[in-house]
């Protein structure tokens, strides 16, 4: 029996690559490396591969008659044309769930590395400025402080219980309130933020998010509040967070995320009130080994006529 034929749509872990080579005709990004051949086998292709930034529009899924499944290596999809997918009743899926804890904890670690300033007292002291200065400027205490949690979905929850742990208190945003959650609502960000020390967002990406954290939610978080975004870069407006920064409408923002990656703005990698990280919440071995598997899993139960282990939930 012949092996389904796959497309890659992202230069894929390895950890995820390895996995697909044995079972099916992988074709590594065929689309935009060689049109033509891309053409030849576009009709045999069954399956799409790609990561949480993949781009996956109708103009590609029209192209492939014979698409079954679209298999993303992430939490998010948005790169994803879903409602094109469902037309045609082609399952996507995507790794929540296993990356919970990674992400979480890159959020907690970017707020107390911007409010205790960890990174810019790490160069203070290799630069030799503590013999010759004397001691760098106090911080912001962390523990006892107000998180606000943009997005208390299930890693908005896990940011949530450690939190907990700091002693902090937490209020949420969302497209409502949730049933069974103690910590306050409010409806909009801009509330949120002005009832906050530290804003974190974990919302989804796509449209319906496109710069949720803009001028007024910044200016809400005021002179002594933190930004901190793990979830997407399109979320926040970096023009307007640049300008917040630059003016003082915000303390310091951690952020592992941006508008236009790997490229992120001079303006925010020059200043000293930042804490940037290249996108890597999810970025441990054991992680991402997880997020490989299941998306390979879901690829296999796909082809063996099993249950997929993580539809999306519009495909749910």
């Amino acid at each position: 029996m012949s092996r389904p034929h796959l497309l890659t749509v992202a230069k894929l872990s390895p950890l995820f690559a390895d996995q697909l080579g044995d079972a099916y005709e992988v074709h590594d990004r065929l689309h935009d490396i060689d049109p033509a051949a891309f053409a030849k086998v576009a009709p045999l292709i069954r399956g799409i591969a790609g990561s949480g930034e993949s781009k996956v529009p109708r103009t590609l899924m029209d192209q492939l008659p014979a698409l079954e499944v679209v298999s993303i290596m992430g939490v998010g999809y948005d790169g994803v044309d879903v409602s094109a997918a469902l037309e045609r009743r082609i399952p996507v899926t995507h790794t929540p769930g296993v990356l919970n804890d990674e992400v979480a904890d890159l959020a907690m670690g970017l707020m107390l590395s911007i409010a205790r300033r960890i990174p810019q007292a790490d160069q203070y002291v290799r630069a030799g400025r503590w013999g010759k200065e004397g001691n760098m400027p106090l911080t912001r205490k962390v523990s006892g402080a107000r998180l606000g949690i943009v997005g208390l979905g299930r890693i908005g929850q896990a940011i949530a219980k450690r939190a907990e742990a700091f002693s902090m208190s937490i209020a949420y945003t969302g497209r409502k309130a949730q049933p069974g959650v103690a910590y306050t609502y409010y409806p909009t960000a801009a509330a949120l933020a002005g009832q906050v020390d530290f804003l974190v967002v974990i919302t989804p990406g796509g449209p319906g998010t496109r710069h949720l954290i803009n001028a007024e939610v910044l200016q809400a978080l005021g002179a002594k509040g933190y930004l901190i975004n793990v979830a997407r870069g399109s979320v926040v407006d970096e023009a307007a967070l640049i300008d917040a920064l630059q003016r003082g409408v915000i303390a310091g923002a951690g952020l592992d995320v941006f508008e236009r990656e790997p490229h992120p703005p001079q303006a925010l990698w020059s200043m000293d009130k930042v804490v940037l990280t290249p996108h890597i919440a999810s970025a441990t071995l054991q992680t991402r080994q997880a997020m490989a598997d299941l998306a390979a899993g879901n690829l296999n139960a796909h082809f063996s006529g099993k249950p997929l282990l993580s539809p999306v939930p519009e495909c749910q």
